[in-house]
């Protein structure tokens, strides 16, 4: 696993314009120096507030019940219940309860299986401290992607060519598109680049890519974006009677 790895799931960098309720926030995570961690980091937002602390699934789905936080952040792997069926249950009996992913797993496996159950956020465990205050107050404004559950992909109608993209995200896609880079991106929509590695995360995942050069090419091909390269040069036509 590599210290590297970076944030997977954001939309909009609006930390600055969170909502003047403090967002309630369930911790949980079978090791206490991992959760210690996380509540210091979360004390430094003023508009966060941790109101309890879970180290198994069963202790997160009782408190759930009893507190009923905005957001749970938890870990996938906990005794008891693990986190994709923690995820799963609180999607179906707490549908107001935003759960987001906080795990060392970087891989696509988890990740999938994470959103697939209905998490509305995934983060790596190396993710910078100020990056995951924005990643709650984005998920308690509403504004992160939201995966749908299995059952829920199932019962709508789905075609295939025809990915789901939101505005944001075809706005990114093109801006890749055209050539700009990562960094280029964030400066000209005001996020993090997290933010955009996020959401390139889910455009490649939408659209069955796996690297920006598929992404490109799947963009270009489906009228997303304009080919950012120069037409080619036309010879004029000599004028009538020239030699």
């Amino acid at each position: 696993m590599g210290a590297t790895a970076a944030l997977i799931d954001i939309d909009t960098d609006i930390g600055q314009l969170a909502s003047p309720a403090r967002t309630s926030v369930l911790i949980a995570d079978d090791h206490p120096l991992i959760l210690t961690g996380i509540r210091r980091t979360l004390e430094r937002g003023d508009d966060i507030e941790v109101i309890g602390e879970a180290c198994s699934g069963p202790q997160v789905l009782s408190m759930i019940e009893r507190r009923r936080p905005d957001v749970v952040l938890l870990d996938l792997h906990m005794p008891g219940v693990c986190g994709i069926d923690c995820i799963a249950q609180i999607r179906r009996d707490w549908p107001n309860v935003k759960p987001i992913v906080l795990s060392a797993a970087d891989d696509r496996t988890s990740i999938d299986a994470a959103l697939n159950a209905g998490a509305v956020a995934y983060i790596v465990k190396s993710v910078q401290p100020t990056d995951l205050l924005s990643v709650i107050r984005q998920v308690a404004s509403g504004v992160v992607f939201h995966a749908p559950s299995r059952l829920a992909q199932a019962a709508e109608p789905s075609d295939p060519e025809e990915p789901s993209l939101t505005e944001r995200e075809r706005t990114i896609l093109a801006a890749v598109a055209s050539g700009m880079t990562t960094a280029a991106i964030s400066a000209e929509l005001w996020v993090t680049e997290h933010t955009i590695k996020f959401h390139l995360t889910n455009i490649y995942r939408k659209i069955g890519v796996s690297n920006r050069a598929e992404a490109v090419r799947y963009a270009l091909e489906h009228g997303l974006a304009s080919d950012p390269r120069p037409p080619e040069p036309r010879l004029a036509r000599p004028l009538s009677g020239s030699v």
